[in-house]
């Protein structure tokens, strides 16, 4: 399995409430208060720890709290301290989030705990790292950067789950590894109506830019408490497979719900079903696309051949993963190999859709010898059986990322021949 280290980022939090929780009425007036120490909050007040806030917001504007299931709406500013009339009320306890509806805020993606974990997650060899709050590209640029000098060789993940995010996506996406459509605080920023439909843009925009994309927050929510999901939630994880996701994404259900085994075991199960259904597979075959690279064409070649023959399953020989996750952006639901000697490799391959790692070193120029290998391991793995079909790819040098330069087929038998 590969390690996601997800960092934090600047989320706006009320303070400490002295009961832990206050309940307020609508109509009432409340005030977030940037001036008071923490601990001190009740039904009239509560302290927020972002300075900013009061510099990004003016009367009018719409704050929502603990994931949008309380609105206030801000009626004045002075001298730190936020006056605001409570739309929708209810149960508010300590250190919930604040967004703005439409975005705005300028907390930065980068909090300075962040930039201290990105030290922790080099030392851990995280094969990804997520960031919270981006807003564009050049906080994705940044992070690599820190990264980078922390000693890491990780890749990065770039959450989308601000309005201002949405508009500049596919900029993001290009600066990324990864992408997550992080669906809580999105749609407390772009509002619910609106959330269907940009996820759908932004897993095609991920696929389209050979970006693997996890789709996450509330998936499963009933599960938190309840032993089943309900049908809606079933036909959201279904629909996420279906548009193409690469991984979707259980938080609270585990975290802290009550049936976190059971949660596990129902998504595995409509994830299963939803990869069965063959004539709702994402497409993407590419058919107007060029191609500047070699091996991005041999990977493309290979899912063209696989979806009009009889191929049991892929045996992609790779350094870095590449080929393995241009090859899992066509929809094929046939089995994607991953056969490397790099441990790295390995646990960064688990994260695209369809593909599965496999331990493999090719010794010497024996293309015969190494092709017989790679079938017996597979054979050994109970993947194909005698007389099916395998498209192999490989480079003509050990050891060179990106040189994946040919595709053959071969047939497995007592000694694995070509076709």
């Amino acid at each position: 399995m590969g390690l996601l280290v997800d960092l934090q980022g600047p989320k706006i939090r009320v303070g400490a409430f002295r009961e832990g929780a206050v309940e307020l009425e609508p109509g009432a007036t409340f005030r977030l208060d940037i001036t008071c120490d923490d601990g001190e909050g009740d039904a009239e007040r509560v302290c927020c720890g972002y300075a900013g806030l009061a510099s990004d917001v003016v009367p009018g504007d719409h704050l929502l709290l603990d994931d949008g299931r309380l609105e206030l709406e801000v009626s004045g500013i002075a001298g730190g301290r936020i006056e605001t009339r409570v739309l929708v009320g209810g149960r508010l306890s300590s250190h919930k989030g604040i967004n703005k509806r439409g975005g705005g805020l300028s907390a930065p993606a980068l909090s300075d705990k962040d930039r201290a974990d990105m030290w922790l997650a080099a030392e851990l060899e995280a094969d990804y790292l997520a960031l919270s709050f981006v807003r564009s590209a050049d906080d994705v640029h940044e992070a690599r950067r820190l990264f980078t000098a922390a000693g890491g060789s990780g890749r990065l993940v770039a959450k989308i789950e601000r309005a201002e995010a949405v508009t500049v996506a596919t900029e993001i996406i290009e600066a990324a590894d990864a992408i997550m459509v992080a669906r809580g605080d999105l749609g407390v920023e772009i509002g619910d109506a609106e959330l269907p439909g940009v996820q759908k843009r932004l897993i095609r925009l991920a696929r389209g830019a050979d970006r693997a994309v996890i789709t996450a927050t509330q998936m499963m929510q009933s599960m938190v408490s309840a032993t089943l999901p309900t049908r809606a939630e079933v036909l959201d994880v279904a629909n996420a497979v279906l548009d193409g996701t690469d991984a979707v994404m259980l938080s609270e259900e585990t975290a802290i719900g009550e049936y976190p085994v059971e949660a596990v075991t129902a998504m595995a199960r409509i994830c299963e079903g939803a990869e069965r259904q063959r004539e709702a597979m994402v497409g993407g075959y590419r058919h107007d696309d060029a191609f500047s690279r070699v091996d991005e064409s041999i990977a493309m070649a290979t899912m063209y051949v696989a979806n009009r023959l009889p191929v049991k399953a892929i045996a992609a020989l790779t350094e870095s993963g590449d080929t393995a996750l241009w090859m899992s952006r066509v929809g094929s639901g046939i089995p994607i190999y991953a056969m490397t000697p790099h441990r790295q490799t390995l646990r960064r391959v688990t994260l695209y859709r369809g593909v599965y790692p496999v331990p493999f070193e090719a010794v010497g120029n024996d293309y015969s010898a190494i092709n017989r290998a790679l079938l017996e391991v597979l054979v050994a793995e109970g993947v194909v059986t005698e007389g099916d079909l395998v498209i192999s790819t490989k480079g003509d040098l050990s050891g060179v990322h990106g040189g994946t330069s040919a595709m053959k087929i071969l047939r497995v038998g007592p000694t694995p021949q070509p076709t």
